[in-house]
């Protein structure tokens, strides 16, 4: 007989929703649409044919619709891989657990994944304002120290050498998105390599008063390459997500405006209309699957 999840373990609010997003099953969509701004959410749904649910809670901020006949779902996260572990733990528990009997579902969901996202891109040829949808996401925060994450030879090469290059005290973690979600939404975009920092400062190689470890790590992300495998830009979630998608069983892929260059030093003159873009792209793309 299955163990059933403790009340501890599995938190649930007294209305039954999952403890952080404050959600239950059926306010999501299958396909579930995700950025980091909670001002964001509202930039997507508001294109929406109309909304049908709507829930604000902490930095999670949930609108499901309709747009173009298909249902939806937007949320936004907060930032960092910590933000979305909670995300896709609860989303999970919400598609594939039995949350009135504390049990595993015996048929499985999958769900579709896709994040909408800002990101500075590592290489000069990859200009401010373009799109890239990643393909690999390499993770230079933590969180992978606390699971056990199946890798690839290949994957796990890639994260051997590039601690190496770097000189990280820990290993970083490399883990490919859903093949059949880039397929079916790179059209329009760049295909790159995404590295995940766990912050905005230093883990990025920017310094402001704080004395900083790693102060040339934007130009040896932008130099390593294992292969074919290069480094195409960064920011603070797809590998969060990517890892706990394998974990999970959910097809992810993260789909980023490029709003700097940071080899360049060039910030984007209009972000705003380059997010928008993607936006669009993507909600047109969402409604076909």
């Amino acid at each position: 007989m299955e163990m059933k999840y403790p009340e501890s373990e599995l938190i649930l609010n007294k209305d039954g929703s999952v403890y952080h997003l404050s959600l239950k099953p059926q306010d999501i969509s299958d396909v579930i649409l995700t950025v980091g701004d909670p001002s964001r959410v509202h930039k997507v749904s508001q294109y929406f044919d109309k909304i049908t649910f709507e829930m604000n809670k902490r930095e999670f901020i949930t609108h499901t619709g309709i747009y173009k006949g298909r249902k939806l779902t937007v949320m936004s996260t907060g930032m960092g891989t910590d933000n979305v572990e909670i995300l896709m733990t609860e989303l999970d528990a919400l598609a594939n657990i039995n949350l009135k009997k504390r049990e595993n579902k015996v048929k499985k969901k999958s769900l579709k994944i896709i994040r909408i996202g800002t990101s500075g891109g590592l290489q000069q040829d990859l200009p401010v304002d373009s799109l890239l949808a990643s393909q690999f996401a390499i993770g230079i925060d933590t969180l992978m120290q606390f699971y056990d994450l199946e890798r690839t030879e290949a994957e796990s090469n890639v994260e051997s050498a590039l601690q190496l290059e770097i000189g990280l005290p820990f290993r970083p973690y490399c883990v490919e998105g859903s093949s059949s979600l880039l397929k079916h939404f790179s059209d329009g975009m760049n295909i790159g390599n995404t590295v995940t920092c766990p912050g905005f400062y230093a883990p990025q190689g920017r310094q402001l008063r704080a004395p900083i470890r790693f102060p040339k790590i934007a130009e040896s992300l932008s130099m390593f390459h294992y292969g074919d495998l290069w480094l195409t830009n960064f920011e603070m979630e797809t590998a969060g997500y990517y890892a706990m998608g394998r974990l999970l069983g959910h097809e992810v892929l993260s789909c980023n405006a490029i709003v700097a260059n940071r080899m360049s030093h060039q910030f984007s003159k209009n972000s705003d209309k380059t997010i928008d873009g993607l936006i669009k792209l993507v909600l047109d793309k969402a409604s076909e699957l």
